[in-house]
């Protein structure tokens, strides 16, 4: 889209109709190419970072109760800042993989940005393959107690993937961006 074109999509005004630490819900009066007008609702997230954490011909996965979807979910690390904060991502890629995995990394490598679900949240994430790791302490947070952190050969990472047993969107959207980006970490 050409910066001086009109967007399909115009705000008309914004009002916050809830607000906690972690997100923003908004309600805009908006009006169409057609000039009919609506609300459009959505909710406000901080950026979160996303780490792929590379060893020994494998992947580190974290495991936790993801209350949303009131199940357990294999994944890669990944997180945002407290209190709806914003800073920079490789810094929050060093301090997830180091809080949910005990791991810091040597080198951490960025593959991409990518939405997280566009249609109704502002979110997105940065995508980081950590390597040269070197095993240490984790930091769960409260949420996080009954987290489980584990390696698995990359092969049976794959097959997880292929048959259901990791269902996370951004960790399978990571992974595709690691294998598209061509090159080997490991």
């Amino acid at each position: 889209m050409d910066s001086s074109e009109e967007p399909p999509i115009r705000r008309l005004s914004t009002e916050v109709v809830y607000e906690s630490p972690y997100l923003r819900m908004r309600e805009d009066r908006i009006r169409r190419l057609d000039g009919s007008e609506g609300i459009y609702s959505y909710v406000e997230k901080p950026d979160y970072a996303l780490v792929i954490p590379i060893e020994n011909g494998g992947l580190h996965l974290v495991c936790q109760y993801r209350y949303t979807i009131r199940a357990r979910s294999w994944e890669f690390p990944q997180g945002t800042f407290p209190n709806m904060a914003t800073g920079d991502p490789e810094h929050l890629a060093r301090e997830e993989l180091r809080q949910e995995t005990g791991l810091t990394a040597e080198r951490m490598t960025h593959l991409g940005r990518l939405d997280c679900a566009k249609g109704m949240s502002s979110q997105g994430f940065d995508v980081f393959v950590a390597t040269g790791l070197v095993p240490g302490p984790n930091e769960l947070e409260v949420e996080e107690q009954d987290l489980v952190h584990r390696w698995f050969p990359r092969a049976e990472a794959e097959r997880m993937m292929r048959d259901g047993g990791i269902t996370d969107a951004a960790t399978l959207a990571a992974y595709a961006l690691l294998l598209l980006s061509g090159t080997t970490h490991d």
